[in-house]
This record gives C-alpha cells, sequence and structure tokens, in this order.
C-alpha cells in the first residue's frame, strides 16, 4: 500500500528521545527551550513558544493578540475545524469569507467586505503547504487596523520572497502532528517577534502564570506545554526539514508532469514568489473527467493507492456551526472545491517507483 502520509522517524529521533529519558526532564525543560530557538532561527523571527499541538498553537496565539468575547476574527471555511474552534474558545466568532480557485487560501477581496467594528484580527491560512496572498493581507490589515495571525500548520518552510512562513503576522502558527511535513508526535509552536506576545504566549500555556514568578497567577491559562521527549523528536526533525521539503517539491514536479495533460485533471498551482513546500498535493477532478472524484478514490484504494479528501465539507455547513448563520450557497467556491479535492501520496518516503504507479494508475482510467 502507498500511504497517503507517513512519518519519517529515523535513529537520531529515537536517541534523542532515548537521552531524554535517561536525563529524567521529561516535561517542559531544556530541550524545549533549545528547539524553540533552533525554530525561531528557522523562521527568521525573534520568539518562539512551543506548546502540544496546532489547535493550542492557534489558540494561545488569539490569546496573545488581545482577542476576547465578543471579538470577530476573519478566516475561511476551507479548512480543519481547528482554525475556527480555536476563535470559538477564546469566546470571538470567526467570520468565514471564501476562498480563491487556485490556490485554496483566503480571498482578499472579500475581507473588507466582512469588516465591522467587532472585526479585531485576520487570520489566514497557508492551506496545502502554499502561502495566502501576503502582500493584499498585510494592506487590508494595516488599513483597518487589525492583526494577523497566520496558520501555517501545513507549511514549515513555505516561503514567499524567500521569506519564511509564519513570520509576516502577528503571530504564526506551526502544528507538528505526525503528518506534517515535520513531527514531534504531537506538538505546536507560535512564532513572534513582539515580545510582550510571546510573554503572553508563554503564560497562557502555563495556567496563567509567568515563568519568572511561579505561582502569581496574571490571567486564565491552560496546560498546553510540551514535553522535552516531544521537543527532542523535533530538534531532530527540523535539523532534516529542508530535505524533507526538498523531495516533497520534486514528487510534486514529477506527478504534475505526469498528470498536467489528462482531460478533467487539474493539478496544483504554485504563484509566483511562493516556495510551496507540498504538506499536500492536491488535484481537482472536474465534471470532464471520466469518472468522479469518490469513484477515483476508490478506483486507486483498489489498486493500493492512498489518497484523502481535504476538506469533504466546508465548515459553515456542518450543524456545530449552524449559530453563525451561514447557509449552503454563501461560499460557492468552498463549496464546489470540497467536491472536487483529492490529496494523492507526495510524503518524503515515497520511491520514484511510486509515484510512476500513481501515475500510471490514473492514466489507465
Amino acid at each position: 500500500m502507498i500511504k497517503i502520509a507517513q512519518p519519517n522517524i529515523q535513529k537520531e529521533e529515537r536517541q534523542a528521545v532515548v537521552n531524554v529519558l535517561k536525563s529524567e526532564m521529561i516535561t517542559q525543560g531544556p530541550v524545549v527551550q533549545e528547539f524553540e530557538k533552533a525554530f525561531a532561527s528557522f523562521c527568521g523571527t525573534k520568539y518562539a513558544i512551543a506548546v502540544n499541538n496546532g489547535t493550542a498553537a492557534l489558540h494561545v496565539a488569539l490569546y496573545a493578540a488581545g482577542i476576547k468575547k465578543g471579538d470577530e476574527v476573519i478566516t475561511t471555511p476551507f479548512t480543519f475545524a481547528a482554525t475556527a474552534n480555536s476563535i470559538i474558545m477564546q469566546g470571538a466568532k470567526p467570520v468565514f469569507v471564501d476562498i480563491q480557485p487556485d490556490d485554496f487560501n483566503i480571498n482578499p477581496v472579500q475581507i473588507e467586505e466582512k469588516i465591522t467594528s467587532n472585526t479585531k484580527a485576520i487570520l489566514p491560512i497557508d492551506l496545502y503547504g502554499q502561502m495566502y496572498d501576503v502582500e493584499s493581507v498585510k494592506k487590508i490589515a494595516q488599513k483597518h487596523n487589525l492583526k494577523i495571525i497566520e496558520d501555517a500548520c501545513q507549511a514549515h518552510g513555505a516561503e514567499y520572497k524567500q521569506k519564511k512562513a509564519g513570520s509576516f503576522g502577528d503571530m504564526g502558527c506551526f502544528s507538528f502532528y505526525a503528518t506534517k511535513n515535520m513531527t514531534t508526535g504531537e506538538g505546536g509552536m507560535v512564532v513572534t517577534d513582539d515580545e510582550k506576545k510571546a510573554e503572553l504566549a508563554k503564560r497562557f500555556r502555563h495556567h496563567g502564570q509567568s515563568e519568572q514568578t511561579r505561582y502569581q497567577y496574571f490571567d486564565l491559562g491552560y496546560n498546553y506545554r510540551m514535553t522535552d521527549i516531544a521537543a527532542a523528536i523535533g530538534i531532530q526533525q527540523l535539523k532534516k526539514i529542508d530535505g524533507f521539503n526538498k523531495k516533497r517539491i520534486l514528487n510534486a514536479q514529477l506527478l504534475t508532469e505526469g498528470l498536467r495533460e489528462i482531460n478533467g485533471l487539474i493539478t496544483p498551482t504554485v504563484n509566483n514568489n511562493n516556495k510551496h513546500v507540498f504538506h499536500q498535493y492536491t488535484i481537482k477532478v472536474a465534471k470532464e473527467f471520466k469518472i468522479s472524484r469518490d469513484e477515483l478514490q476508490q478506483y486507486l484504494k483498489g489498486k493500493g493507492i492512498g489518497s484523502s479528501v481535504f476538506y469533504p465539507k466546508p465548515l459553515h455547513l456542518h450543524p456545530y456551526y449552524g449559530d453563525l448563520g451561514y447557509k449552503n450557497g454563501d461560499f460557492p467556491i468552498s463549496e464546489k472545491l470540497s467536491q472536487e479535492v483529492l490529496s494523492l501520496p507526495v510524503h518524503p518516503l515515497l520511491s520514484k517507483n511510486d509515484i510512476k504507479l500513481i501515475i500510471k494508475t490514473i492514466k489507465e482510467i
């Protein structure tokens, strides 16, 4: 079976974990601090704050950015639930706008239409490993005095004009879930250049107490700490991330070369000035293709090739978000693409023969 995703854990990661276990300092400690310093350097930011998952990273960033009950945060419905849930967790309201059909990211043209006196931030998503339209979103944010909190959970090492994802807004958020471009098993990171926001983030992950004055609680906080075990894996993965991404990009190029001439099958777009790191290689299966997207997925499964749909239903159509007042037809691009997208294997453990088999199998249809 060719898997849709596969973590690349080698002897270096295993030995790093053993070293932490032998040290007997396994909760948040010196290895977490080492990982934070290395990741901040990687992103080109002054600060990095490690947490226990990507959802926590988003929640921490929203808190540190001053988002509170009654505020509105603009984002898209074409994403994983954590993006919107973290806004709700902070007592704020997610306000959706549609995506662009080519890169699956937030459509800046529609943002200003949704800005109200309650709008406090924009939360763009670097979906599938490609950055959002940075310049357009920044202009809007500056014009209306809004924060930008970047959901870079799928974009480790992605770039716009040779500057890393996560470093463009007030805060950037990453996930280190097992299927991400680099992993700690579970884990997350918040990056920022703002010292005050970094301090607030550190408090929020640690029950509201400062790490300088323990047992003095300044605000409500959570237990969002990362363990040294996870950080040890992260340090080793960070050393390899450029190589992982290089292989993903190569695999994506091979897939595109093999699939782009197939009628009704639309390969991914890479925008100008962007380095797309292909957390997912996502095609669109249009009506001109010989079979439907779901039929293609089942066909591939029968041939031993994994694939996934990210995401089969935009958030605004899930019952949980019904109180937001959205309905079918409100975001036509998101709704249309949710019926067309299919992510194919692109991870760095694929061989060239795996890529050839994927292309051959689809061409046979």
